[in-house]
């Protein structure tokens, strides 16, 4: 394969990248100071400029996670250190004359979990296509998602929402340099799935954001992921207890321990929380801090939050992928039996009455699927369609194999269109012949949506946006098309509901 080397100046000094396939690519160019040492914790910091050429041609650390996480390949692991707050850049060899629309991409994971390197978030289609791609790294689990703020003391202060902060701190640094890889500072899109998801629409209520972005689109966002100040104290007290610690040496133990003691003391908190039933799930954001004030779908109901147009949508089966792999989702009737235990008996009845046939397999994924995440897309479109462009869709495309694998269109999937995987050698394997050109169909028609919003926030004139009066979802299947509250008893039965204690 051919391939010459590129270079770009940013603020910071010049990036060394390749060209190859037709794309520019630089990967781990650092947006902030390493969070190590006496910053662990702490609100990121911003690069220190270097001098010379930074070779940017492979990808460096990314955050510490379970070792079996961080595969890329078949025996290649990513390697892990808290030194991983980075960005890549993919734009396309070919110049344009008039600046492109940026796309940032921030991964799912359960906010314990994952990296950009990923192959699957690679990005050259969409680059191709004609956007200048970004795809971040932010500090995960114990030492990004959990906050342990409550644990400050004199001399430490440990900083909350950190995972955010970072955030932040990297669309700043676009909003300062993309302009030197051919994108418009003035016209970047957020999209990110699962996990990225719920941070793509957290975003919109963090007020140090404002204006970084222009537009967003959240792919599966989860429910019921934010808490309180009080609950993430209790929850620090509790992981600093699994570390071995005293309360009054907690602030003092995090410092010292290794990433490796913080992570698995991280997964102890959390099957703790699933075997104890502890209401919220312990990791991700917190509201009620300088960066967070309040709770993002608050926020938007009240016209409080930026109000860019938003994309929000679910796939049809998201509960299948957890009757396989990450059991943390209730897809039979015990765990959600036990999931209800607690709830008035009228709002029990009402969700259970929404799934014919419950309890039934297919009823129980299904109700297991809408509680974790498709609440949470119809909570959203409802929320911010009252002040800002939104528009809401159902990904039911599923090649025969994933369905005979007994997968269907589950969490995650929609991201084989998004990102023209079934254009790959991999995509060949999932489609038979007779689903390679409905599979490449489906891909068009999301990445088409996809570009279309990211230049001008409308993904095309045939999908009206959402709004109370006759919520239209747009259906991405071999036949796309659009439907008007398509499932209104299992949106309802979900109002209201909250775990959160």
């Amino acid at each position: 394969m051919h391939e010459r080397t590129t270079r770009a100046r940013t603020a910071d000094g010049i990036v060394e990248g390749f060209t190859r396939d037709g794309v520019n690519r630089w990967r781990s160019i650092p947006y902030a100071r390493p969070p190590v040492g006496r910053l662990r914790f702490k609100a990121p910091q911003p690069a220190r400029p270097w001098s010379g050429v930074r070779h940017c041609h492979g990808f460096t650390n990314c955050a510490p996670q379970q070792r079996r996480y961080t595969m890329l390949g078949i025996g290649r692991y990513q390697p892990m250190s808290e030194d991983c707050l980075t960005l890549n850049v993919v734009t396309p060899e070919a110049g344009h004359d008039e600046p492109l629309p940026v796309m940032v991409f921030i991964h799912g994971g359960g906010y314990i979990m994952g990296s950009s390197a990923i192959p699957l978030y690679d990005g050259a289609a969409l680059a191709r296509r004609g956007c200048v791609y970004v795809s971040v790294n932010y500090r995960l689990g114990a030492l990004g998602c959990l906050d342990l703020s409550s644990l400050s003391t004199a001399d430490i202060t440990i900083d909350s929402n950190l995972y955010l902060r970072d955030l932040v701190l990297a669309l700043q640094w676009i909003r300062q340099n993309i302009a030197e890889f051919g994108g418009d500072p003035g016209n970047v899109t957020i999209f990110g799935e699962s996990a990225g998801a719920c941070i793509t629409a957290t975003l919109l209520a963090v007020p140090a954001a404002e204006g970084l972005f222009a537009r967003a689109i959240s792919e599966s966002p989860a429910s019921g992921l934010v808490r309180s100040k009080e609950i993430s104290a209790q929850f620090a007290t509790r992981f600093a207890h699994l570390l071995g610690a005293r309360p009054e040496d907690a602030a003092d133990a995090l410092m010292r321990a290794s990433a490796a003691q913080l992570v698995e003391s991280q997964h102890r908190l959390i099957d703790d929380g699933m075997k104890n039933r502890l209401g919220a799930f312990p990791i991700g954001p917190v509201i009620g801090d300088d960066c967070l004030p309040e709770d993002p779908v608050e926020a938007m109901a009240h016209g409080r939050a930026q109000r860019v147009p938003l994309i929000v949508g679910t796939n049809a089966e998201e509960g299948r992928l957890f009757t396989r792999f990450l059991k943390m989702l209730p897809t039979n009737q015990s765990m959600i039996e036990e999931l209800l235990a607690d709830v008035e008996p009228a709002a029990r009845e009402r969700i259970t009455a929404a799934y014919p046939g419950y309890p039934s397999s297919s009823a129980c994924i299904q109700l297991g699927g809408d509680f974790a995440f498709s609440s949470a897309a119809w909570q959203l479109a409802e929320a911010h369609s009252g002040h800002a462009p939104t528009y809401l869709y159902r990904y039911d495309y599923a090649p025969r194999m994933l369905r005979w694998w007994g997968l269907g269109a589950t969490h995650a999937t929609e991201l084989l269109a998004v990102f023209d995987v079934y254009r790959t050698r991999l995509g060949g394997l999932l489609t038979a012949a007779a689903d390679q050109r409905a599979a490449l169909r489906v891909s068009n028609q999301v990445q088409r949506r996809w570009r279309a919003f990211s230049r001008s926030g409308v993904p095309g004139d045939d999908w009206p946006a959402y709004t109370v009066e006759d919520r239209a979802v747009m259906v991405f299947d071999r036949k796309s098309r659009i439907e008007f509250d398509p499932h209104p008893h299992r949106r309802m039965a979900w109002a209201g509901f909250s775990l959160a204690q």
